[in-house]
């Protein structure tokens, strides 16, 4: 992308800087003419676009390496070298065609029944049994996974299965001494079983929420939610499917690429190319939709259902644009297929604006993420055109509908989040916010969040920002919940956090990552008065040593006493209201945090919060870099 950013003249350049929304029709034209003239551009899309040639493209499937890996994972389990054998079976799953063959047999049932005499061996039943059904899927008179199937039901208790499997595989055994081992081991089960019915796994549903929220306009926040009646502490007010979500690159190994969640040892591959892996057959389907394989290959119990347009369809049959480009640009893709899908037509791309009601963050940016914006809906506009549709007309029109869309990801799509615990203990999520007692930071702090995904939530964008939010967000697979984190009276904004929080980042960091971001200048509470927090998280020891007090540098200090310049379209509603700011203000503050009880205060750099002690910050910093501890550009404020 760079290569091609660097050859856009000039005055193409400096129409970027001065874009608006409604000059991008034309301007996204111009790129487009530009770029077809150039042969790089035309090579990058093939690389990105076309179907590869030979079996070893990026994505695309090999069954040469898959042979290759399938050998090697047999010598692994030959040796004992179990984990190995693993990697080995599920990368060659990932690589093997799924028409193709090795000694008669299909290739993919052959390593799912590798794969599940492994699990067997290592005492992973379930993944076993999982294992065998998939293969009989694909291939359902194949003997050794009959058998396979019903020694892994034995294991688990299931003796009437057990039973059936051994007497198909009995059956459809071609050798008489085959038949006769077979024999030999139903007459044992019958024998020695005990008869062991499982408890069903038991199903968390979603709940519903039953709280009626109303957008509504604010003159300082645009578009906001908020509820008429008081809402209790920890009530769920809102649960949504994502309209798009795409799993992030550095997750798409560890986690499953439809729902989520983390990927069993089992996984499963797409049947089209080598990208994603999937937690289910079931993810696998409604991501990828049917499966479309010879008859003669499918088993009497395999019959996929789709409710939902699949996702990763488009992205499939090898093209390695899904791979390499960013992974807001590919929810970007998987945004226009699903649109293009549910109005049935295929030709141009769709006013996203109003299908979405997404607000869009273009003329804010800088004039080098316009550029990389058009770049990016030129390119992703010819890797659908030849990966999702041919009637999709290439033109200035369509590119300037995703260089919006792109903008309005930028500012409003959602992280997908997973709780992991610091212990390596599994985690509910939907357990912990139902169960969690806000006021105990114990078991906050034995949590993190983990960033899996990146979603789009049409209703969810309509939650505004604050540092000091009142609700919190969590994902059930790619499900959204909006859960309350205090008592919220009725006709109260309820804001989400975009990142930053008060307590976690300090009051300038704040405001610099949001206007970087996502283009606003925060005027919530936290960011509106003063927070003890925002005084300490960045202070510094003060220079007395019989004093316990704090110094701001010259940027707390500044942005503190900003703090009063607040917009004349700020609400003044209770719950919003900003006090005018003065130095006995911040003296409150550090009466409570730092316990000040004397009359002499003053708020500036250098001085400390409790006794007024002044330390000369720059003299400091040269007698630090004499002596070698800080290097020479470094500038402390």
């Amino acid at each position: 992308m760079e290569k091609l950013k660097c050859v856009v003249p000039d005055r193409l350049k400096r129409r970027v800087e001065e874009s608006h929304v409604d000059d991008l029709p034309s301007l996204s034209s111009s790129l487009l003419q530009l770029f077809l003239s150039l042969p790089q551009f035309h090579q990058l899309i093939s690389e990105l676009a076309a179907e590869p040639a030979t079996q070893a493209g990026l994505c695309g499937k090999n069954e040469g390496a898959a042979l290759d890996l399938k050998e090697k994972g047999n010598q692994c389990y030959s040796s004992g070298d179990h984990s190995q054998a693993l990697r080995c079976y599920s990368q060659a799953l990932r690589l093997a065609p799924i028409d193709a063959h090795h000694t008669g047999k299909n290739l993919v049932a052959t390593l799912y029944l590798n794969r599940a005499s492994l699990f067997h061996k290592m005492g992973l039943p379930m993944e076993s049994l999982r294992d065998c059904s998939r293969a009989l899927e694909i291939s359902p008179s194949y003997p050794k996974v009959w058998y396979r199937r019903g020694k892994v039901n034995a294991t688990l208790g299931n003796y009437e299965d057990s039973v059936h499997d051994l007497s198909v595989a009995k059956d459809m055994e071609p050798s008489i001494g085959g038949k006769k081992q077979i024999e030999r081991e139903l007459d044992m089960l019958a024998r020695h079983h005990e008869k062991k019915i499982p408890k069903p796994a038991s199903q968390k549903s979603v709940e519903i929420p039953e709280i009626k929220l109303q957008c509504v306009k604010t003159p300082d926040k645009g578009r906001g939610m908020v509820s008429q009646f008081d809402i209790l502490q920890a009530s769920l007010i809102h649960a949504e499917e994502p309209y798009a979500v795409v799993i992030l690159k550095h997750c798409r190994e560890t986690h499953c690429h439809y729902c989520m969640n983390e990927l069993p040892a089992d996984t499963i591959p797409c049947f089209s190319c080598s990208l994603p892996l999937y937690c289910s057959q079931h993810c696998q389907v409604r991501a990828g939709g049917p499966i479309h394989i010879p008859d003669t290959m499918v088993g009497s119990n395999f019959k996929p259902t789709l409710e939902c347009i699949p996702e990763h369809k488009h992205e499939c049959q090898g093209v390695h644009w899904p791979a390499i480009l960013p992974s807001d640009v590919v929810l970007a893709g998987r945004v226009v297929v699903k649109t293009m899908e549910q109005k049935g037509q295929f030709t141009d791309v769709p006013n996203l604006s109003e299908t979405l009601g997404l607000c869009e963050s273009y003329s804010k940016m800088s004039p080098e993420s316009k550029l990389e914006l058009h770049i990016y809906s030129i390119v992703l506009l010819f890797c659908l055109h030849y990966s999702f549709s041919s009637e999709l007309s290439i033109n200035g029109d369509s590119a300037s509908q995703i260089v919006i869309l792109l903008s309005q990801i930028r500012v409003n799509s959602i992280a997908v989040v997973r709780m992991k615990s610091n212990t390596n203990d599994s985690y509910d999520q939907q357990d912990w916010f139902q169960n969690f007692s806000f006021g105990e930071a114990e078991a906050a702090s034995s949590v993190e969040q983990v960033r899996v995904g990146q979603a789009l939530y049409k209703a969810a964008s309509l939650f505004n920002h604050s540092c000091l939010p009142n609700i919190h967000a969590y994902f059930i697979s790619p499900t959204l919940l909006l859960r309350t984190t205090e008592f919220v009276s009725g006709g109260c904004p309820l804001e989400l956090s975009y990142g930053p929080q008060v307590g976690q980042w300090d009051c300038k960091d704040r405001l610099r990552f949001l206007e970087e971001e996502y283009f606003f200048r925060c005027w919530c509470r936290g960011c509106s008065e003063v927070n003890e927090s925002d005084l300490v998280i960045s202070g510094f020891c003060c220079v007395n040593p019989n004093c316990s007090g704090v110094i701001l540098d010259n940027l707390v200090a500044n942005c503190e006493k900003q703090k009063p310049k607040v917009p004349e379209t700020i609400s003044n509603e209770s719950h919003l209201q900003v006090h005018e700011l003065k130095d006995i203000d911040i003296k409150k503050v550090a009466n409570i945090s730092l316990d000040q009880t004397q009359s002499s205060f003053h708020v500036g750099s250098g001085y400390c919060l409790k006794c007024g002690s002044y330390c000369n910050f720059a003299s400091g910093a040269k007698k630090l870099k004499k002596l070698g501890l800080i290097s020479e550009g470094c500038r402390i404020q």
